[in-house]
């Protein structure tokens, strides 16, 4: 049988996609731009958290990941309970039914292997893993592509992890915790790789001279109040790092520096909000970017990055600005020691605005120097996803391909 007559091969992507957050888009549209230039016979559709957003913004057809639209508000009466409660069995038979119609099915990148920010067990990781056992049983291959781990203390959570990263097809990490997290949770990683973030693939601006007013700073801000272990205490975490970001904020409007607030999601408004409420001044502007590619036209343009979200640690070392890290966690750090910039880390627990305020002093005083080390960085790191988007292919496509000859076969 001919390639020309041979059906082509079902690529699902899954995920809290399209729901808001820039850093999951992002990771999708890498992978959606290594599929259309390595496989661009394959045919793509998604399971995600925002289908229409989806498909308005990457031209793929979508479908809502849970049956109740109510999944991530809280239920306090029976009948919203009862409701979740049937969403979730009939999450099986949806999740099921959508895996078995294709060959290959793509998680792209995100941290779906941890619990940094606050999780329940029966929210996402559930879905995870009906997704990962369901491919399994239907011989459908999972891959999880370059994402982020970390320990969990949560057991139920913690074991549908697990479950999910052992039951999946393929495997590979953005750093070297998230696989040694795994490794501590029981997984068999022998054979997982590790690659930079994949949103390191994504194009860059054009390079030009900065656009913006001279010496503008840019302040990516984020809604935090902690990980999934620091519920009892979420509220003080948060009015610390607003107070300390906003302190950091007014001192550099003092000083005369132009100030772009940036986030990540929309949940992160806000903050931006409080920001402008307590720093009243023209030289604090809100960035409008929708995109990680609107991120990095904003960072390029900025002789200074300073940020929380992980996905605007990446935009802004991607474009070779100088940045410092807002920390939340290991994952944060480990980014800035592969990019050479773990000098720069501050935690977002603890935010103290003197200190802050002294490690971007020194972040600008060898800001020509950062640039050439971000330089020679990015080039190692596009080099290396090189290498996991051949090894995703060898490992992915050639089964799917063997499978399609069994399936057609007279």
């Amino acid at each position: 049988m001919t390639s020309a007559n041979r059906t082509p091969v079902r690529v699902g992507v899954f995920g809290l996609l399209g729901s808001g957050n820039l850093g999951n888009d992002g990771s999708l549209e890498a992978v959606l731009g290594y599929l259309r230039l390595k496989h661009p016979e394959v045919v793509v559709d998604a399971l995600c958290g925002g289908p229409e957003a989806v498909t308005a913004k990457f031209g793929i057809p979508a479908t809502r990941l849970h049956w109740y639209r109510g999944e991530y508000r809280t239920a306090s009466r029976a009948g919203a309970i009862a409701a979740k409660g049937l969403g979730k069995l009939v999450d099986v038979f949806r999740t099921a039914a959508w895996v078995r119609r294709h060959d290959v099915v793509i998680v792209p990148g995100m941290g779906v292997l941890e619990a940094t920010l606050p999780l329940r067990p029966w929210g996402f990781p559930y879905s995870l893993f009906l997704l990962c056992a369901t491919g399994r049983l239907s011989g459908t291959r999972v891959a999880l592509v370059g994402v982020g781990a970390a320990a969990i203390g949560n057991r139920p959570t913690r074991a549908l992890v697990r479950w999910s990263a052992r039951l999946a097809a393929y495997r590979s990490y953005r750093d070297t915790q998230s696989r040694d997290a795994m490794r501590a949770m029981g997984v068999d990683t022998t054979r997982d790789e590790v690659h930079p973030d994949i949103a390191f693939a994504l194009p860059t601006p054009p390079a030009s001279a900065p656009s913006g007013p001279p010496g503008r700073v840019c302040v990516g801000v984020m809604a935090f109040h902690g990980g999934n272990d620091d519920r009892a205490r979420a509220e003080e975490i948060h009015r610390r790092y607003l107070d300390g970001t906003t302190r950091f904020v007014r001192t550099l409007v003092e000083d005369g520096r132009p100030v772009r607030l940036l986030t990540g999601d929309t949940c992160d408004a806000p903050v931006v909000a409080a920001i402008l409420d307590a720093v009243d001044s023209p030289l604090v502007t809100v960035s409008e970017a929708a995109s990680l590619a609107d991120l990095m036209k904003e960072m390029a343009a900025a002789d200074s990055v300073v940020a929380t979200r992980y996905h605007n640690l990446i935009c802004a070392l991607r474009v070779g600005t100088p940045t410092l890290a807002v920390s939340y966690a290991a994952k944060s750090d480990a980014l800035m020691a592969q990019m050479g910039l773990d000098a720069f880390c501050h935690p977002a627990r603890e935010v103290d605005a003197d200190r802050l305020l002294e490690q971007f002093r020194e972040l600008e005083k060898r800001s020509a120097e950062l640039r050439r080390t971000l330089t020679e960085r990015n080039l190692v790191a596009v080099q290396r996803l090189e290498h996991q988007f051949t090894a995703l292919t060898a490992t992915l496509f050639p089964a799917t391909d063997h499978a399609h000859a069994l399936r057609e076969a007279p």
